[in-house]
């Protein structure tokens, strides 16, 4: 039996979110910090590997609510520094500027007496995670879930842009589980229409593809599409959303079918949504949520 049912490996981000009503809020933020806190409050063994500047960021003071969490913490020389300005009610539409990023990621920083189901690549920008990572974790017995973000966004010129990931086609066919938004599928793969994108995806190697757009969560698994509706009756706690449901949905899907593991990460991310940071609740939260909503 593994250690861990997830390993997740991504910076912690000290963010300033702007909102599209001028309201500013500092706060720690990071794909890493959404997703541990999601799979682990509904009851899932995980393991994460923040990077930052621990002259700055108390790694593990970082995750200290969150009891099933287990912090390998690294060091960087700087950390992952962002603005985040968000111009609709919606936050579908922001714009990021990055004052630092992290010093990249190594396979020999992986600690080798982790042992996890799943590795979990929930990086920020391009060149934080490199490719290496992908083959290395399949090397370690890994299931690999990336979160493809990782690979698009670019920190450039203090600002934030997005390039198609050259090595898409070599890296997919390692991939279990890939998660993308509408816009980053596009990118990828030319098409605004996600199931067209999510087959094409597929085709090219990755074996379980999820996309997150502001209606809906889609998986295909080569075989069939499958949607669950968002649910959240308000967005104030709209970032992290796609971290939240990538986190519960490849942790579930352990021990569940297609169907049930997406109900229950749309579930969490439209209940997670209604409250700014990450999802503190526990599993009987989330149980009474679908109850009432699912």
């Amino acid at each position: 039996m593994s250690q861990f049912e997830s390993l997740i490996i991504g910076e912690i981000a000290e963010d300033t979110n702007v909102d599209y009503d001028g309201t500013t809020i500092q706060a720690i933020g990071g794909a890493v910090y959404y997703s541990g806190f999601a799979a682990a409050n509904i009851g899932h063994k995980i393991a994460v590997l923040p990077k930052a500047d621990t002259a700055k960021v108390d790694l593990k003071d970082v995750f200290a609510k969150a009891p099933n969490i287990t912090v390998f913490p690294i060091h960087s020389t700087h950390s992952f520094v962002t603005k985040n300005v968000y111009h609709t009610p919606d936050r579908e539409r922001r714009t990021s500027t990055v004052d630092s990023v992290i010093d990249p990621y190594k396979p020999s920083e992986v600690p080798e007496e982790i042992d996890a189901k799943i590795w979990h690549l929930a990086g920020l920008v391009g060149g934080d995670i490199p490719d290496e990572m992908i083959p290395y974790a399949v090397s370690r017995g890994a299931m690999v879930a990336v979160d493809v973000q990782t690979m698009l966004r670019w920190a450039e010129n203090g600002g934030m842009v997005y390039h198609d990931w050259a090595a898409k086609r070599e890296m997919l066919p390692y991939i279990r589980f890939l998660k993308t938004d509408a816009a980053e599928a596009e990118i990828l793969t030319g098409t605004d229409d996600r199931v067209a994108a999510a087959k094409m995806l597929y085709d090219w190697g990755a074996k379980e593809v999820l996309i997150t757009h502001n209606t809906e969560v889609l998986v295909y698994d080569g075989k069939d599409i499958y949607t669950c509706p968002i649910k959240a009756r308000n967005l104030s706690g709209r970032t992290g959303r796609g971290d939240t449901t990538f986190a519960s949905y490849i942790t579930e899907r352990l021990t569940q079918d297609i169907p049930t593991a997406l109900k229950t990460a749309t579930a969490l991310v439209s209940l997670k949504m209604e409250t700014p940071g990450p999802y503190m609740g526990t599993r009987e939260d989330l149980d009474a949520y679908m109850k009432a909503f699912y």
